[in-house]
């Protein structure tokens, strides 16, 4: 499990590894609302799943008078947005629905071909084989079938391993890499489509491989005509707006009517994370939103002063649309190819310095921050300065939040649990009274627990790796897909006291993973979060301009 080692004042996400070099099943947190005290079971995910089953089956008769009167008074709210839903997707219900049952019964047909062998080669079929549709294999395979938006949920499934079973992690990591190319006569039809006019007469050349194909758009290098400018163009998948809307609005369904069949889901906000992922999920659709982010981090960069320092890639607006999105390219390498930068600096260590500064500094003084600082996103120019890539996903961070973040910041550093404590308490919201002093015990069982693992993990890789870099670089690999369990232990403790966070503080949260993750690479000692060359903004903005001198 990716979890916290504070050593030294500084915040370290390190994977913990059995002697075996397996990486350590993930342990759940657990706590009873009659008893304040987190504890620690042993039996995983599965354990879970029994203690949720008891927790409902504990709840309120549905049959109740005061329960059916309640559920009888927000029916109509319920069928009314149900149609409403129903109205604003249209026939694109109607098709996804017949995918799905195609869907289904493709991976059926699979599952029945697999058996059929198993059964001609074995007496018993293996377990995977008796799961049927519901093993992680075939759910996994559902889920290619049905395209963009849940392959984006099997990438989510992957990055939680203390939300799910083993198995399904395990078996989701493939979606990473599943997304299908879509041919380039298609890519060309779109241009056509989008640009109105031939593509020759904008592009020298488009180049028919792509740089990269996602599940929602695709990228193709290419030259402008005239200014002989090498760009990228980042053209929407067809049709992938329609399904989205079509999948999210079923999705937020199901959600409505969980929530009113069990009124426990709507205390875990089930409704609210819908509607949050399907608005983040739809502005990546929109290149004119994403165009509009890039060129509020361009006037941040060039108003602090910061020019030289960090860019963002210049928007071609003449060719760019809703669906289309041509920008300048950039050429460099990813924070985590530590070779390569050590080529192009003599101190990576300064780079990622930069990168910090520059970033820290955009959380209030910038309209938007970058919310997907992966390494494929965050890269060091050939010329030496900090390229920020992909704005699709951005957040946005009130000062309030900001204050209490920085805070929780200090706290994990200086290992000041009740300040801690007292951070989240006033970034959530809540409708209760909370206990702080329990609180900040329970939290600080989720870092007191991780003591020495730094030593641990060095010791385990050493052994299949020959230099110090390859195995801090064997780290990185690892916990790519482990980087969200601290972040799931806080959350899921605060939520048991009734806390609820703002989506930027998820946001915050998993960029400063990703920050520290390249903080192990490049620069070791570094104390990402009490060093002074680091400006870790304050609200008082009229500072900002002093940050970076």
């Amino acid at each position: 499990m990716a979890v916290s080692a504070v050593r030294g004042g500084r915040l370290s996400i390190v994977p913990v590894f059995h002697r075996h070099h397996h990486l350590h099943r993930p342990q759940i947190l657990f706590s009873d609302k009659d008893n304040s005290s987190s504890r620690r079971h042993p039996n995983g995910s599965g354990s879970k799943r029994f203690t949720f089953s008891a927790r409902y089956s504990q709840a309120q008769d549905l049959f109740s008078s005061t329960r059916l009167q309640d559920s009888l008074e927000r029916l109509p709210k319920l069928v009314e947005d149900i149609v409403q839903t129903s109205v604003n997707t249209g026939p694109r219900g109607a098709i996804r629905l017949a995918q799905g049952i195609q869907a289904v019964i493709g991976v059926g047909g699979e599952w029945l071909a697999d058996v059929s062998k198993s059964t001609n080669s074995s007496a018993r079929l293996p377990t995977e084989m008796q799961l049927g549709l519901l093993s992680p294999l075939y759910v996994r395979r559902l889920f290619e079938r049905l395209g963009a938006t849940y392959i984006k949920l099997g990438q989510f499934i992957a990055s939680a391993p203390t939300l799910f079973p083993p198995e399904y992690v395990q078996e989701f990591q493939n979606c990473f890499d599943r997304a299908p190319v879509v041919p380039f006569e298609d890519i060309q039809r779109i241009l056509h489509e989008e640009l109105g006019r031939p593509i020759d007469s904008v592009y020298e050349y488009v180049d028919s491989t792509p740089i990269a194909s996602a599940s929602i758009a695709q990228v193709h290098g290419a030259r402008l005509r005239g200014s002989q400018e090498d760009v990228v163009i980042k053209v929407l998948k067809p049709g992938i707006e329609d399904i989205l809307v079509a999948d999210l609005n079923f999705v937020y369904i199901v959600a409505r009517i969980l929530e009113f069949l069990n009124p426990e889901f709507s205390r875990t906000s089930l409704v609210g994370i819908v509607k949050d992922i399907r608005e983040s999920m739809l502005e990546e659709v929109d290149f004119y939103k994403e165009a509009a982010n890039i060129e509020s981090f361009r006037g941040y960069l060039e108003t602090m002063g910061l020019t030289r320092q960090a860019t963002a890639p210049k928007v071609y607006h003449h060719c760019s649309t809703r669906r289309v999105l041509t920008m300048q390219r950039l050429y460099g390498v990813p924070l985590t190819d530590l070779e390569s930068i050590s080529s192009l600096v003599s101190s990576p260590e300064a780079s990622l310095i930069t990168a910090l500064n520059v970033w820290f500094g955009s959380l209030l003084a910038c309209e938007s921050f970058h919310a997907d600082v992966h390494a494929g996103n965050l890269w060091l120019l050939r010329d030496g300065r900090i390229g920020f890539l992909d704005f699709g996903i951005v957040g946005r961070i009130s000062p309030k939040t900001w204050a209490a973040m920085e805070v929780f910041l200090a706290s994990i550093a200086t290992e000041e649990y009740e300040s801690m404590a007292s951070a989240l308490i006033e970034m959530g919201a809540t409708n209760k009274d909370i206990d702080s002093r329990a609180f900040a015990r329970d939290l600080e069982k989720i870092f007191s627990s991780i003591q020495d693992l730094d030593t641990e993990i060095v010791v385990a890789t050493a052994r299949g790796t020959t230099t110090g870099a390859t195995a801090v670089s064997a780290n990185v690999v690892v916990d790519e897909r482990q980087m969200n369990a601290l972040f799931l232990d806080v959350v899921r403790v605060s939520e048991s006291y009734g806390l609820r966070f703002p989506r930027e503080f998820a946001l915050l949260m998993k960029q400063l993973l990703y920050f520290d993750r390249y903080t192990r690479l490049l620069a070791p000692n570094l104390n990402m979060l009490q060093d002074q060359r680091i400006s870790i903004v304050s609200n008082r903005r009229s500072k900002y301009g002093d940050s970076f001198k």
